[in-house]
């Protein structure tokens, strides 16, 4: 076993930081961008939010196939590699086809390989980290900020230029993290004969299914804001600019929250940061209803995604990682990346696009916030081990 000063020596930080940087600014292209993307080939609501239920739930199924394959040849680099570098062929397609069919099929398929590529990078991430989880933050930060230069840069560009150019940077991001991806070292887990009882010894455990409970209903929260949330601002004469600028703003907070996540873990359990997180999230909403006119509101908003999306996101790793070890940890993560942004994510989606067409954005975040409140509930009720 190696000390902490030994784990710190042998920590690739930066290269770790590096994917997460090309990853998350994968994100800050496709939320801000791809459903303004789609309302430009001219597909309606209903139909965004089809193809951005597919981009987000083959995590459904994706995560633990690959995070299954993983566990069982003890390789967690090996796979990433494979699911990125088939998720760059994939995204090729978006240069081709402009038709709803057409970009459905392509998403399903670079999504797929895509979305079974982070929770074995995570599960790789705390097994680097060892007994260092604390600092998964400040290494995970590294995308966040990725995100706020892809929205800020690509808000400018798609301002100046339009969406044109929007599939050439899905390509190139995806070639770029694939080639980051080699420049870290695959280091073999091999599992024992107990592993799979053991892997489902513990997910049937009330804490685990509370735990995905609740991570299921924030992420189902959170599909009205990651579909509509662009749409929703420019029908208010908000520029693509600005709009860049409030996402960016919301992932600058979540920095500030993974920063500290290490002085958040020493003072307080991590069952009373993920309530924290679920009070906050329903606060957000609200305002997202009630202060879409002014931006002095959707920036106190926008600073709230430290709480609904950072606090949460790393309180609830944390856990997951507490929870499933050694050689379960690639499943661990899959079946949470499952739960929460898979089902959640797709589900989220598909009802965002449904309440959006049949009430606009009273609808979607008043039902956003009656998840956030049934998850709060859950979490309160439940979410109750000794150790948290």
């Amino acid at each position: 076993m190696h000390t902490p000063s030994e784990a710190s020596a042998r920590l690739p930080a930066a290269r770790l930081s590096t994917y997460y940087f090309f990853y998350f600014t994968l994100f800050g292209t496709l939320l801000p961008f791809f459903g303004l993307y789609m309302q430009s080939l001219g597909f309606s609501a209903w139909q965004i939010g089809q193809v951005m239920a597919v981009l987000i739930g083959t995590k459904i199924v994706a995560p633990y196939i690959w995070g299954w394959l993983a566990d069982q040849t003890g390789h967690m680099m090996r796979w990433v590699r494979v699911c990125i570098g088939f998720a760059s062929l994939a995204s090729i397609g978006l240069l081709w086809t402009q038709s709803f069919e057409g970009v459905l099929l392509v998403v399903a398929l670079f999504s797929f390989f895509w979305h079974g590529g982070l929770p074995l990078f995570e599960a790789y991430t705390f097994s680097q980290l060892g007994s260092q989880k604390a600092r998964y933050g400040k290494v995970r930060l590294w995308g966040s900020i990725g995100f706020i230069v892809a929205v800020l840069a690509l808000g400018e560009l798609f301002t100046r230029w339009e969406l044109a150019g929007f599939p050439w940077v899905i390509l190139g991001l995806f070639v770029a993290l694939w080639l980051t991806s080699w420049t870290l070292k695959d280091h073999a887990q091999m599992p024992t004969d107990e592993t799979d009882n053991q892997f489902w010894v513990i997910a049937r455990s009330p804490i685990v299914w509370s735990l995905l409970a609740v991570s299921f209903l924030i992420q189902f929260s959170h599909g009205t804001y990651y579909n509509f949330f662009s749409i929703d601002l420019a029908s208010y004469g908000y520029s693509k600019s600005l709009i860049a600028g409030l996402w960016a703003l919301g992932v600058t907070a979540e920095i500030f929250v993974f920063f500290w996540m290490v002085h958040l873990f020493a003072h307080y359990r991590v069952r009373a940061l993920i309530l924290a997180s679920l009070i906050l999230t329903l606060i957000r909403w609200q305002m997202n209803i009630w202060g879409i006119e002014s931006l002095s509101v959707m920036m106190l908003a926008q600073l709230l995604h430290a709480a609904s999306f950072g606090l949460f996101h790393a309180a609830a790793l944390h856990l997951i990682d507490s929870l499933f070890y050694g050689a379960n940890r690639g499943r661990g993560q899959a079946l949470y990346a499952t739960a929460s942004q898979g089902l959640g994510g797709a589900l989220g989606a598909l009802g965002a696009g449904l309440t959006w067409t049949l009430g606009g954005a009273m609808l979607s975040y008043m039902v956003s916030s009656l998840a956030v409140f049934i998850g709060l509930i859950i979490a309160w009720r439940w979410l109750r081990p000794v150790t948290l």
